[in-house]
């Protein structure tokens, strides 16, 4: 065995974390929510990732709302449902409703996919058209669909699927 398949193979293995590591990155995750709280201006698409990144992460599928103003400040994270491993139940009257309380202009609708991939679904995008559709009609701007999985996301406006 040469010493590039040696390290291939360790590079396979998925990252475990001791009890003690997973309390460090869950201070380290506290820390930043807590910075991203004072500071809830989302101004650049890499903040917009990095914040996603950083908060909808699991074990099961979980599907947020980022609800914003007019210049884009962070209203609102509300994690609207909670599913399996690989499904979510959205409803777009609730995503709605929510944004209608809260006076909110534009959102965009994050969820993850606890297997890793994030390439959507055909669940996914025909959810996104019945969200997209019923933002138009009230006016509310729906400004992506971020999927998120194991170290990377995927925009489905950057795709062209919004």
């Amino acid at each position: 065995m040469t010493r590039n398949m040696r390290t291939s193979a360790i590079e396979a293995q998925p990252l475990r974390f001791s009890a003690q590591e997973q309390a460090v990155v869950y201070e380290a995750r506290q820390i930043l929510l807590r910075h991203l709280n004072q500071n809830p201006v989302l101004t650049s698409w890499q903040a917009v990732l990095d914040y996603c990144a950083l908060t909808i992460r699991g074990d099961v599928e979980r599907f947020h709302v980022l609800y914003l103003d007019r210049r884009n400040r962070l209203i609102s994270d509300e994690c609207l449902a909670i599913g399996t491993i690989d499904h979510v139940p959205v409803y777009p009257r609730e995503v709605l409703r929510r944004c209608l309380t809260l006076n909110a202009s534009a959102l965009i609708i994050v969820h993850n996919h606890p297997a890793g991939d994030p390439e959507p679904s055909a669940a996914d995008l025909a959810m996104t058209k019945e969200i997209r559709n019923a933002c138009a009609s009230l006016g509310v701007v729906l400004h992506d669909h971020i999927i998120t999985g194991a170290g990377r996301e995927t925009s489905l406006r950057a795709r062209g699927e919004l």
